[in-house]
């Protein structure tokens, strides 16, 4: 298992996981998945823009990945990151997601972003889980603010503290 920086040749490995988690989750809260077109647009554009995005790499295959950007548009905003983390549920359970977290906490505290926040479905208590056990902290809930899959969706906002 490697973390390392995402490429553009990455942009395909970075659709399966995607849309794996448009497919399956409420991981993300889109409902339609997307084409390699759209996550190669976001990925370049991340990387253009200077932001992270980290891959775990298991065997030569991309199989989770990480980044941060722009919590809000406005400026007064600027020092305020959010997180994305996902992970292929073929790779669950085998640390990756820790691996790629950690990556990206050592990377925020180095670029200068004052504070992290990570948006999460309120019933994914491992991902919750994952972020508390280092060092996030639950700042908000808000009931019934999404939906798909049939049924409202409570988010659950943490924040970290990065210096």
């Amino acid at each position: 298992m490697i973390v390392r920086d995402a490429v553009v040749s990455d942009a395909a490995d970075l659709l399966a996981i995607h849309n794996e988690a448009v497919r399956t989750t409420t991981a993300i809260w889109d409902e339609d998945e997307v084409d390699l077109a759209d996550r190669t647009a976001w990925l370049d554009g991340r990387l253009t823009a200077g932001l992270p995005v980290l891959v775990a790499e298991v065997g030569g295959r991309v199989v989770g990945y990480a980044s941060y950007g722009p919590w809000r548009p406005r400026s007064g905003y600027r020092h305020t990151v959010e997180n994305a983390l996902y992970v292929l549920a073929s790779h669950h359970g085998r640390g990756l997601a820790s691996l790629l977290m950690d990556a990206l906490v050592a990377r925020a505290r180095r670029d200068g972003p004052h504070r992290m926040v990570a948006m999460i479905e309120s019933g994914n208590t491992v991902s919750i889980d994952l972020h508390v056990r280092r060092g996030y902290r639950t700042v908000g809930h808000l009931p019934e603010v999404g939906r798909k899959f049939d049924r409202w969706l409570d988010l659950t906002i943490l924040q970290l503290d990065l210096h």
